[in-house]
C-alpha cells in the first residue's frame, strides 16, 4: 500500500470505512493536553462536537458537556432490552475513550503529528493508538447500531472524555462527581489499555514442553487489563541549617535527600502474583506448552524471555517508586535549607495499606515523606462473562487467538468510573504483527498503527458489544 494523504479512501465495509474516517478526522484536531490550563486550547471541545454531530446525524441523542470552557465531553446511551422486550437483565456497559492527547513538542516526527497520513499501510498521528483510534471505532459502531435499529441485551453507554492525560479532572472524574446520572445502572466498562495482540512463542528448545501444549504452532494472545495499579505522587523533603558552601554541615539537606533517592533506586519491592498475573501465567503457559516456574526469580527470568510482553507484565508484578524531580538550592556557594525529591508511585491492588509504610522504611528517618494525589488501584474479576465474550469476539476473526488477563502498570479513566461501582476492563482489540509493540506507541514520536489493525478493531468491537 502506498502513501495516502488526507483525502485518500480505503476500501472495506461501511463500518470499517466510517471507523477509519472518524479516527483520521479526530487525529486532525489538535487536542493536546499539556496539563496547564494556560496552554490548553479548545481542541477537546472541537473533538467532542465532532462526535456529538456524528451521533446526531443518525439520530442517536447524546449530551455535549463542557466541564469548563474548552474541555468537551460527550455521553450517549443506546437503550437495551431483555429477552422479552422488557428491562435488560444486566447493568449497563460503559464503552469509553478519551479525546485529549499528550504534547508533541520536542519530538522528531517523520510525518505531521496531526496529519493522519497513511504510509505503507500505517496510520501516523498523535492519538493513532492513544486513543483516538478507539474513539473513532466507537463512533462508527454506535452509528451502525442506530442505522440497523439494533437493540442490545443491555444499555450501552458511549462516553468520550476530556482530560484523561492529566488525571481526568475535567473529564471522567468531573462527570462521576457532577453527573453520575449519565452512568446510572452501569456495572462494567471497557476502554484502554489492552486488547492488542502479542505473540505466544513456542517453548525454547532447551526446555521440555508440557504434553498439553503445542509448541511451534503460531498463536496470538490478546491482553485484557483486568486490574490497574494505583497512582500517587510523593515528596521527600530534608531540612537543615543553610550556610556557606565553604563550611560543610552535618545536616546538609541535599546530601540527605540524595541518600534517600539512592535508597529508593536500590530498593526492589516484592514480586507479587496478583490474580491477574496468576491467570496470565496459567493461560499463557498452557498455550505456550510450558508452565511458568513457581519461584519469583524464575518467573521473572521467564517473563524476560518474552521481550516487550514480558517487560509489560514484569512492570505489573511489583510496587514501584520512581524519583522524577529533584529541587535544591539556587547558588553553588550556598548550602540550602531545604531539598526535595518528587516520586512517581505505582501501587498494586491490596497493597494500599502496606506500601507507604515500606516506602517510609526505605527513605529512612532523616527525611519527611508526604504522599498526595492518591488514586487507588482497581481490580475486576478475571473470569467475568464479559471476558468470555471478548474471547468469542476475537475467535471470529482469529480462531487461534487467546484472551489473557494482565495487570496494567499505568492508569486509565476506569479508575474514576470504579467509584460508581463499575468494574473496568482494558480491551481495545488490535491484531498487529508479532514485533509490533502497541504499548510502546503510547506518547512516543511517530505514533502509528497498521490500518488493518484498525479494521480488525472495529469488527471485533462491534461483535463484542453485541455479545457483551
Amino acid at each position: 500500500m502506498g502513501a495516502q494523504g488526507g483525502g485518500s479512501q480505503v476500501g472495506g465495509s461501511l463500518l470499517e470505512r466510517e471507523a477509519l474516517r472518524y479516527i483520521r478526522e479526530l487525529i486532525r484536531i489538535d487536542s493536546v493536553n499539556t496539563g496547564d490550563p494556560r496552554t490548553i486550547g479548545d481542541g477537546e471541545a472541537r473533538a467532542a462536537r465532532l462526535v456529538h454531530a456524528a451521533l446526531a446525524e443518525v439520530g442517536l441523542e447524546s449530551e455535549f458537556i463542557e466541564s469548563t470552557p474548552g474541555r468537551g465531553n460527550v455521553v450517549a446511551r443506546l437503550r437495551g432490552a431483555g429477552p422479552d422486550g422488557g428491562e435488560p437483565e444486566r447493568g449497563a456497559l460503559v464503552v469509553h475513550a478519551h479525546l485529549d492527547v499528550v504534547p508533541v513538542d520536542g519530538q522528531d516526527w517523520r510525518y505531521p503529528p496531526f496529519g493522519a497520513e497513511i504510509h505503507d499501510g500505517l496510520l501516523y498521528g498523535r492519538g493513532a493508538v492513544d486513543m483516538k483510534n478507539f474513539a473513532g471505532v466507537l463512533v462508527a459502531v454506535a452509528r451502525a447500531f442506530v442505522r440497523e435499529g439494533f437493540v442490545p441485551q443491555r444499555d450501552l453507554v458511549f462516553a468520550f472524555f476530556a482530560d484523561e492525560e492529566a488525571g481526568g479532572v475535567w473529564g471522567a472524574k468531573w462527570l462521576v462527581e457532577h453527573r453520575p446520572d449519565l452512568f446510572a445502572g452501569a456495572t462494567e466498562a471497557l476502554s484502554e489499555v489492552g486488547g492488542f495482540s502479542v505473540p505466544i512463542p513456542a517453548a525454547s528448545a532447551s526446555r521440555a514442553p508440557d504434553a498439553a501444549g503445542a509448541p511451534g504452532r503460531h498463536r496470538r494472545a490478546y491482553l485484557v487489563a483486568t486490574a490497574e495499579k494505583g497512582v500517587a505522587v510523593a515528596r521527600v523533603t530534608a531540612r537543615g541549617r543553610p550556610g556557606h558552601g565553604s563550611r560543610p554541615t552535618s545536616d546538609n539537606p541535599v546530601v540527605r535527600v540524595a541518600r534517600a533517592v539512592a535508597a529508593i533506586g536500590d530498593h526492589q519491592f516484592p514480586f507479587t502474583r496478583t490474580p491477574a498475573l496468576e491467570t496470565f501465567l496459567q493461560r499463557f503457559g498452557e498455550a505456550r506448552g510450558l508452565a511458568f516456574a513457581a519461584a519469583a526469580a524464575d518467573v521473572e527470568a521467564e517473563l524476560a524471555e518474552l521481550g516487550f510482553t514480558g517487560s509489560l507484565l514484569g512492570a505489573g508484578a511489583r510496587d514501584t517508586a520512581s524519583p522524577t524531580v529533584l529541587e535544591a538550592g539556587s547558588k553553588t556557594n550556598v548550602i540550602p535549607g531545604v531539598a526535595t525529591a518528587s516520586l512517581d508511585l505505582r501501587v498494586l491492588p491490596g497493597h494500599e495499606e502496606t506500601f507507604i509504610d515500606e516506602l517510609r522504611a526505605v527513605v529512612g528517618p532523616d527525611v519527611e515523606l508526604e504522599v498526595s494525589r492518591w488514586i487507588a488501584p482497581i481490580a475486576s474479576p478475571v473470569d467475568a462473562p464479559i471476558v468470555a465474550a471478548m474471547q468469542r469476539a476475537i475467535e471470529a476473526d482469529d480462531p487461534e487467538g487467546l484472551v489473557v488477563p494482565y495487570l496494567l502498570p499505568a492508569s486509565t479513566d476506569n479508575k474514576h468510573l470504579s467509584r460508581l461501582g463499575i468494574a473496568g476492563y482494558g480491551f481495545v482489540p488490535l491484531r498487529v504483527p508479532d514485533d509490533f509493540d502497541v504499548f510502546g506507541q503510547f506518547h512516543t514520536a511517530d505514533e502509528h498503527i497498521p490500518v488493518d489493525a484498525l479494521t480488525f478493531s472495529v469488527r471485533v468491537t462491534e461483535r463484542l458489544l453485541r455479545l457483551a
